[in-house]
């Protein structure tokens, strides 16, 4: 049985119970990954449900009983409702560095990270605004407001603006020296740069 097999078998009507609500989840995982994938490649106009779900190992219809429709597909992973907890998932004197060993541990094990969907909103016209604007709302705007002194929402922009330089320099430029570092030590020497914003003085 191939993948897309097992993953269509999986969330249809045989599948029921604990395994077959793991091989939904599964499966919505992988549409969700093989859409960012896409998103950062191609124009949103250019992609179809079937390349999503070629990529994904599944069904195109599977991708529509999850989701109902490109757009509704495409909402949801313009998004960043679902990442911004774990990006911030740590006590503030300690935030900094908790979210670069974040972004390196997800580009190093993923090959991806849902921060870095900002940086090709241009791809996307007029959905690129809606990307720009959930990024905005849903990271920089949550971050500055867990932030305490004089001008907390700048150095919070300015704090996403350090890791999304990162983020590029590791994720899309494949910088060779930083991906043959470890990423303890890329943590060591970048997380006080973006602490210092997050708790001046």
């Amino acid at each position: 049985m191939g993948t897309r097999d097992a993953a269509t078998s999986a969330d249809g009507p045989a599948g029921t119970g604990t395994s077959g609500r793991r091989g939904a989840e599964a499966s919505k995982a992988a549409i969700i990954r093989a859409a960012r994938h896409l998103l950062a490649r191609h124009a949103h106009g250019d992609i179809t449900l079937k390349a999503v779900a070629e990529r994904a190992g599944v069904s195109a219809p599977l991708v529509l009983k999850y989701f109902g429709n490109k757009d509704a597909l495409f909402s949801h992973v313009m998004s960043f409702e679902a990442d911004a907890p774990a990006l911030l998932d740590a006590p503030l004197a300690e935030l900094g560095r908790h979210m670069v060993r974040h972004l390196l541990t997800g580009q190093a094990e993923r090959g991806t990270d849902p921060l870095l969907r900002i940086v090709f909103a241009p791809l996307h016209g007029e959905r690129g605004d809606v990307l720009r604007a959930d990024f905005r709302a849903q990271v920089v705007e949550r971050l500055g407001e867990r932030l305490t002194g004089a001008d907390a929402g700048l150095r919070a922009e300015l704090a996403v603006g350090m890791l999304i330089g990162l983020g590029v320099m590791y994720g899309v430029a494949r910088g060779p020296r930083l991906r043959e570092a470890a990423i303890a030590d890329i943590t060591d020497r970048y997380a006080p740069g973006v602490q210092a914003l997050l708790t001046p003085g």
